[in-house]
């Protein structure tokens, strides 16, 4: 338990780390607004904080500057989580919306636009759900005999495939077929195709079994695409002068196995945000940094992750309503762009 005072004492420390990456003094504090003592006694203040782990100091005489147990206490109980500003919140919107419809530029847009709204690196990932669901097929004629089958995923996925027919097909009479077949496969899972393809006869059930292969091919991939920005933003930071540190904090958002145990080992309800500060013991790799991270998306439908990376001495507050808004429009953009249920 901290004293109103000690508490007053750490957030201002905190702050004035961010701000300044330079240690903070004693006098740096005084007459600070509700803070109405001597330097002595925040210097005694400061103390009680170091010996309980709050804060540390680089060398005997330098002032003070928090530790990861400082930073933590700051977010759970300090800062004031602001919403970003209305025009900013407009500014996002319409990179979005002049953007053309496809989920790989989606998903490269939203990281570069979080990277730069959070001012550190961001990284998200595709919506993938555990069972994939058919959303819509096209059928293409090409050539005399060839079929393009063009299919598309409820999580936005999409995937295509050529067939051939024994006899040539019209286009006319091919798109009768996809209708057909979106009529009754339209929001079913490969197993529940797999059962009601079994009454099709000839090409209609030769289009019906590619499907299922392919959704089976989909559902058994382990990970989803990972995108990144925002790698400059951070190394401008003076906790990454050093090469080693350069080369790990590198290596988290370059090295797709560690994301992933990372991803899949974070416990996120939907809605919520994680913060995550100096790996929390679990990840040594991350043990410079930390990581805000929540998911968005829709529950039993499609799931993805983004979050942004920086240096400990991170703007949480700035950074957490970015990854906080961004989710919130990212669900609203799926929901409405790739025909997931609201």
């Amino acid at each position: 338990m901290l004293t109103e005072r000690q508490k007053t004492i750490l957030d201002l420390v905190v702050r004035g780390y961010i701000a300044t990456a330079v240690p903070v003094g004693s006098k740096a504090l005084v007459g600070r607004p509700g803070l109405s003592v001597s330097s002595a006694t925040i210097r005694h203040e400061m103390a009680s904080l170091e010996e309980t782990g709050y804060l540390t100091h680089p060398y005997t005489s330098a002032g003070r500057m928090p530790t990861e147990k400082g930073y933590r206490y700051f977010v759970e109980y300090l800062m004031e989580e602001r919403a970003l500003s209305v025009e900013e919140q407009r500014m996002i919107r319409h990179q979005f919306h002049q953007a053309r419809m496809d989920l790989d530029q989606w998903l490269k847009l939203s990281a570069a636009i979080l990277a730069r709204s959070a001012r550190n690196a961001a990284l998200v990932t595709a919506p993938k759900a555990d069972r994939s669901r058919l959303k819509h097929l096209d059928l293409i004629s090409v050539g005399e005999s060839g079929v393009l089958l063009l299919l598309v995923f409820h999580e936005g996925s999409l995937r295509q495939g050529l067939l051939t027919s024994a006899l040539p097909l019209e286009q006319g009479e091919l798109s009768r077929l996809a209708n057909e077949l979106n009529a009754r496969l339209g929001g079913l899972t490969s197993e529940k195709i797999r059962t009601r393809m079994i009454a099709f006869q000839g090409f209609k059930r030769r289009v019906s079994q590619h499907l299922v292969e392919v959704m089976e091919r989909v559902d058994q991939r382990q990970a989803s695409e990972i995108y990144h920005n925002g790698i400059a933003n951070i190394l401008r930071q003076p906790e990454f002068a050093e090469a080693e540190r350069v080369e790990r904090v590198l290596g988290i958002l370059e090295r797709r196995a560690f994301l992933e145990s990372l991803l899949t080992e974070v416990e996120l309800t939907h809605g919520g945000v994680q913060v995550l500060i100096g790996g929390e013991g679990r990840w040594c790799e991350a043990r410079d940094c930390s990581i805000v991270l929540a998911r968005y998306g829709m529950a039993q439908e499609a799931m993805g992750i983004l979050g942004v990376l920086g240096p400990m001495r991170m703007s949480y507050e700035r950074c957490i309503s970015a990854v906080r808004y961004m989710a919130s429009l990212m669900t609203d953009i799926f929901s409405e762009s790739y025909g997931l249920p609201t």
